[in-house]
């Protein structure tokens, strides 16, 4: 009886836990049987193995074969153990020693010619194996996605064949050397480009500065998505943690991973007709997503209303935990969601309220049952609720506005970059992540500017939660004005952008 052990990786979340791969020869009748909660595409590895290994002319055992996947009541799924364990079998059978994989790590989907097929989820892999101390093989159709992780040990490789030649010793696999990836960005979409809305733009760096959900409320045309698509081009670059971070969600999603894109924000736009689980994630297995897949990063809902309550009412825990955990009968599998929402959406069913032309011919009811669509609650986690109004007469056949001065955009930039510091200097986050006590200790007032703020608490009939929320966005105005404390004009300022509130009291949501 023979035995022989290798390690992989299973694939939970952006987590990669480790599986060990035990392959035991002999004990009854010629079969393999595979154990450890293995699902059918793990299953039929055992067909892909024995086709593979004949095919690269090695023999496979007539004996009882017995793989177990460990531990045993973590789900398997996927092809990505096919590898690792027709290495065991050679290894069990003795074409290919037992002392390099102990300190190796293998995950690849293999073909019936014995070539390495790319898997989902390469990078956490490769990361959790560096945690361990361990080197990893990995397909090498995998190889970009793998190279931004710096210092780690990860071999390349193409088949099988390849893979024995190393562990015997004859011909060494290449590691992979390539440093992180510089940032590719696409053209630069700039605040320039937008004819007037200046009070928008204003909204939108104090959205950009303290990281905080804004919503845009104006006719069609206006300038919303323009504004929205602007936003990713304001925020600070990702550190490494963060971008690689993002690439690990990337990784173990439907989605092609783009190792060139790796540093640029995540923008996702998702169509007001997506489910539920297209918003917050789910399947069998569980995916990431939308709110996953524009973790770090800008998602943006346009027509908000439009949007089922089901969906929008699932955005809810998110956007203030800043993860969302699925729960499914055989696992519990958690991604990391923390994004800026921005949304847009009418004044009104018709788009018109409001227009001087008289082109609006909403009923009050109706205006009222479209807004309500949008939940309080909601409502209470956007910070910023901002009028983009139509623009005026002459703008848009005026020559001096096409020609605006392109330092708007990087003048706003800066700003924003130099408010960010400030707040990481000073408590090491964004401002829309203090906590309430942090609020307490570094937003503080005057005498009279907390005789303001109670007032228009109990005129608007704000919550608790719009409170702390009120006194974030007049910290990132201070800190745009690089000023210590929080004055009138910033806290007024902040105040100014609880439109949504103002109008459902009253007119009575």
């Amino acid at each position: 009886m023979s035995l022989a052990v290798v390690y992989s990786r299973a694939q939970l979340g952006i987590e990669s836990p480790l599986v060990t791969v035990e392959v035991q020869l002999g004990g009854g009748l010629p079969g393999t049987s595979i154990v450890g909660l293995a699902e059918t595409a793990v299953k039929e590895s055992k067909d892909r193995v024995r086709g593979a290994l004949k095919s690269l002319k090695f023999p496979y055992p007539q004996t009882k074969v017995t793989i177990n996947l460990a531990p045993a009541d973590l789900p398997k799924e996927g092809g990505r153990f096919d590898l690792p364990i027709a290495l065991g079998i050679l290894a069990a059978i003795g074409s290919v020693p037992h002392d390099f994989l102990q300190d190796m790590e293998f995950i690849s989907e293999l073909a019936l010619t014995g070539d390495l097929r790319s898997v989902s989820g390469v990078l956490p892999a490769a990361i959790a194996a560096h945690n361990e101390g361990r080197s990893i093989v990995i397909p090498d159709h995998n190889k970009e996605e793998a190279a931004l992780l710096q210092n780690a040990i990860i071999h390349p490789a193409s088949n099988l064949m390849a893979i024995c030649h190393h562990l015997n010793g004859d011909k060494s696999l290449p590691r992979i050397s390539t440093p992180l990836l510089p940032a590719t960005h696409s053209p630069i979409l700039k605040l320039s480009d937008i004819r007037g809305q200046f009070t928008a733009k204003r909204a939108l760096q104090i959205s950009a500065a303290g990281g905080h959900n804004v919503i845009f409320i104006g006719p069609p045309g206006t300038g919303k998505t323009m504004l929205a698509s602007r936003l990713p081009y304001l925020l600070p670059s990702m550190p490494d943690e963060e971008a690689i971070e993002v690439a690990s969600i990337q990784s173990v999603s439907k989605f092609t991973f783009v190792p060139s894109l790796w540093r640029t924000r995540p923008f996702r736009t998702p169509h007001h007709t997506a489910s539920p689980v297209a918003m917050v994630g789910g399947g069998n297995p569980p995916k990431p997503g939308e709110i996953s897949l524009s973790h770090q990063g800008v998602l943006f809902l346009d027509e908000l209303p439009e949007f089922t309550r089901k969906v929008l009412e699932v955005l809810r825990e998110p956007m203030e935990s800043g993860e969302i955990v699925i729960s499914r009968a055989k696992r519990q599998v958690r991604y990391p969601a923390r994004f800026q929402l921005v949304a847009a959406m009418n004044p009104c069913p018709c788009g018109y309220y409001g227009d001087d032309r008289g082109r609006c011919s909403c009923t009050e009811d109706n205006i009222l049952k479209y807004r309500n669509r949008i939940s309080g609650p909601l409502l209470d986690r956007i910070d910023l609720h901002v009028d983009v109004p139509a623009l005026p007469k002459g703008l848009l056949s005026d020559p001096g506005s096409v020609t605006r001065d392109d330092c708007e955009h990087e003048q706003a930039v800066s700003k924003v970059h130099s408010a960010r510091r400030r707040m990481y200097q000073r408590s090491a986050k964004p401002n829309r992540d203090l906590s309430n006590k942090e609020v307490e200790r570094l937003c503080t007032l005057t005498a009279a500017d907390r005789e303001l703020l109670d007032t228009a608490m109990d005129k608007f009939g704000l919550s608790a939660r719009a409170y702390f929320r009120i006194l974030k966005v007049a910290r990132t105005i201070a800190d745009l004005s690089e000023s210590d404390g929080i004055d009138t004009q910033h806290l007024t300022e902040a105040l100014s952008y609880r439109k949504l509130d103002r109008y459902q009291l009253v007119h009575g949501s």
